[in-house]
């Protein structure tokens, strides 16, 4: 018998084994949606292990593009013809045509959420082939009011567009004294002594200028706080739709060149609970995203994980960060490019450091993964988050 609820199927690439916070985001959004509709996937060859209990997935190889292209629309098709969905929806813009093709192929609604880069990326064959099908969408979802812009400038009617912030996982209750020692923890077993620790998570992209930050901002920092460290988590962006990389040799060449190398501490990537010890360790988050033509950033997720922990960001005021940052409260917003002003805004984060952590926890209770799948869910129905 036909299960009553509605039936979403989503189409997306971005899912594990490909690690980044899009990658979250779509796993949260089936298993949101699977609250109250029955889902499947179509995803890469590997996320099926990791799926969220109840949701079937099938897959396509990951690599190269142009095949799990292929083969993803292949199985689009086949669920659509057989399982008859209400909704197909793709998880960004690169799956957008397919999850249009399936729904056009058993009259169901087609629906896509958009991140920013997926809008704005500059290829002629992609803006040919991909922006007229994001336009032709009955629901276009946006990460924040800067991607919802974005969908306008390509010609998506305003009424078909719907904003829906990224979710973020909020840590389990736990005691003052129980976060202090993960923060001493992480501290002593990477030998960061007491001084100040700036944070950098995220792909070593070139919009997230990280080799800009540590030749014209970090060498104020230190001549202001002398014992203070950059901590960068993460690594150079792989299978990105259009991202360049600023690898870890050349930041820390520029480190080296500016007379801050020895403040500087790379490590890699790290699982999610030692990610949580280093957000607890740290004083402030630092989110130097560069204004690039063609490459928005497209939210900010990492800021409002940090404002989780109770870690302000200071960030520049560009693309989608500034619906991440709430100025004053979960940090502080630099105008982009003034690499002075951001080294200023750090000195005055690091004093208020205490004042800061508890409204920086009550910031992002806003953005629970529950709130998100409501949202979703809201908006494929044509309705206002």
């Amino acid at each position: 018998m036909r299960d009553p609820r509605p039936r979403v199927l989503l189409v997306t690439r971005n899912l594990p084994p490909l690690v980044g916070g899009m990658e979250r985001l779509n796993w949260h959004m089936a298993e949101g949606l699977a609250t109250v509709a029955d889902v499947r996937v179509i995803g890469p060859s590997g996320s099926a292990a990791v799926a969220p209990a109840g949701i079937a997935v099938s897959e396509a190889p990951l690599r190269p593009l142009w095949r799990f292209l292929l083969r993803a629309q292949t199985l689009a098709w086949r669920e659509a013809l057989r399982w008859k969905p209400d909704i197909v929806l793709a998880g960004s813009g690169l799956t957008a045509p397919l999850a249009w093709l399936a729904a056009r192929s058993c009259g169901a609604d087609a629906a896509v959420y958009v991140h920013g880069l997926d809008v704005a990326v500059k290829h002629p064959l992609y803006r040919a082939l991909w922006l007229p099908v994001i336009r032709g969408m009955q629901v276009v979802i946006a990460n924040s009011q800067s991607t919802a812009a974005l969908c306008r400038e390509i010609g998506v009617a305003a009424d078909r567009i719907f904003i829906v912030h990224p979710g973020v996982e909020l840590p389990a209750e736990r005691t003052a004294s129980a976060g202090e020692n993960g923060a001493v923890e992480f501290r002593s077993r990477h030998g960061f002594g007491g001084g100040p620790i700036l944070l950098s998570v995220g792909r070593l992209s070139t919009r997230k200028g990280l080799r800009e930050f540590v030749t014209y901002t970090l060498p104020q920092i230190v001549s202001a706080h002398p014992s203070a460290m950059l901590v960068i988590i993460g690594d150079a962006p792989a299978q990105a739709l259009h991202a360049q990389a600023q690898s870890p040799a050349s930041i820390q060449a520029a480190a080296e060149a500016a007379g801050v190398g020895d403040h500087l501490r790379f490590l890699g990537v790290i699982n999610d609970y030692a990610l949580g010890e280093a957000y607890c360790a740290a004083d402030v988050h630092v989110f130097p995203v560069r204004e690039l033509p063609g490459d928005p950033e497209g939210f900010g997720m990492v800021a409002v994980e940090a404002a989780a922990h109770g870690l302000p960001t200071v960030a520049f005021a560009t693309g989608g960060i500034v619906d991440a940052v709430a100025d004053g409260r979960s940090g502080r917003l630099v105008a982009s490019g003034d690499y002075s002003g951001f080294a200023a805004a750090v000195s005055q984060v690091l004093a208020q450091r205490e004042v800061l952590r508890k409204t920086c926890i009550d910031f992002a209770q806003g953005f629970a993964w529950p709130a998100f799948g409501s949202g979703v869910w809201a908006a494929l129905r044509g309705e206002a988050g």
